[in-house]
């Protein structure tokens, strides 16, 4: 207790002689410190949803969360080298893992509970964070899980609608930018570390499909096709075009082409006229987190990073307006550990690129 009072009050104290840089390491620390001694649950593998034990529907966090934290975890390691955040998390993803056919993959609650949806889109950001730490650590584990999540990814595929990966297992009404933009990422950071043409081709043919269905005009993304009607559900998010502006940079440095950095670019423009209103992004913190991994990824690539001022901004709001007296963030009373994971998340990748 008394380490946490200690920590909010140095918070609230500019470091001395320098006070352009803001000190997010102890922000994560402190935010991280919340989820294991609030979020924690009996079973010492597995979270909570929320503080609010009242309204948790389950004894147990579903994994959309967990791959919060599973990203948060490597963000952190990227600021502390010798720690291991990412290990004790990959026994958490063991109770979600299920080896039905037709492949591998991790289902969206705990499989010993109760026999629930596996959606394509947990399953790629769990892939995307596994080769974020592959590139990072050379560890054949974090290949090998993104290879298994890649193979459980493309059972989601057809050609009904022309390609495109559904959002989820057994249901086939929507093919989303959620479960396709990450898809193109994957895929490319496999081909990157393997040199296998596969994964090559399945991020242009994915990418193809979603700038024919759901770009929408303005350069930011859409979040659906409806299948069956082949009708577009227009509802714009984030993290959409977050990972579809990250697959252009990427597409940009695997190939050469200026013509995708050009694309990043003016998603980048179109997403913060879109998006930034009122000085202050959407609510959903998560969404915010993967749009600022492509803005990133553009500013690494440029050389630009300026464009990233609105994401500090929007963090300083967050942290000023929305944190309560533990230091846990967000706009419910109820705090919940995605929140917490992408705040995490965000403040490290702001860290990183303080100390660039």
């Amino acid at each position: 207790m008394f380490k946490t009072l200690l920590l909010i009050i140095t918070l609230l104290i500019p470091a001395a002689g320098n006070c352009q840089e803001t000190d997010y390491k102890a922000r994560i620390k402190l935010i991280y410190g919340n989820i294991r001694e609030y979020l924690s649950s009996e079973n010492p593998d597995l979270f909570l949803e929320s503080t609010d034990t009242l309204r948790n529907r389950n004894p147990y966090s579903y994994l959309w969360p967990v791959c919060a934290l599973f990203q948060a975890a490597n963000e952190m390691e990227i600021l502390e080298p010798e720690a291991d955040y990412l290990h004790p998390l990959l026994k958490t993803l063991s109770h979600y893992y299920d080896p039905s056919p037709p492949a591998p993959g991790y289902r969206s609650y705990i499989v010993r509970e109760e026999k629930d949806t596996r959606y394509y889109d947990d399953n790629q950001w769990l892939g995307i964070t596994a080769m974020d730490a592959f590139s990072r650590t050379g560890k054949k584990e974090f290949l090998d899980l993104a290879k298994t999540i890649y193979r459980f990814m493309m059972t989601g595929y057809d050609t009904i609608s022309g390609g495109g990966i559904y959002w989820r297992e057994g249901d086939k009404t929507t093919k989303n930018t959620c479960s396709n933009g990450p898809g193109i990422i994957l895929a490319l950071r496999l081909f990157k570390a393997t040199g296998d043409k596969e994964y090559l081709n399945t991020a242009h043919k994915l990418y193809e499909w979603v700038n024919r269905y759901l770009r929408s005009p303005d350069g930011t993304y859409w979040d659906a096709l409806k299948v069956n009607i082949m009708k577009t559900d227009s509802a714009k998010y984030t993290y959409n075009t977050g990972t579809m502006l990250q697959s252009n940079v990427l597409l940009y440095l695997i190939t050469g082409e200026n013509r995708y950095l050009d694309e990043a670019k003016l998603i980048a423009l179109s997403a913060e006229k879109h998006f930034y209103r009122n000085n202050r992004l959407p609510d959903n913190l998560w969404f915010n987190a993967v749009m600022l991994r492509g803005f990133i990824e553009l500013s690494g690539a440029d050389g630009n990073y300026d464009r990233l001022k609105f994401f500090a901004d929007d963090a300083e709001r967050v942290w000023t307006t929305q944190r309560d007296e533990k230091g846990f963030v967000g706009r419910r009373p109820g705090k919940t550990l995605i929140d917490q994971a992408a705040m995490i998340e965000i403040f490290a990748r702001l860290q990183q690129v303080q100390e660039h």
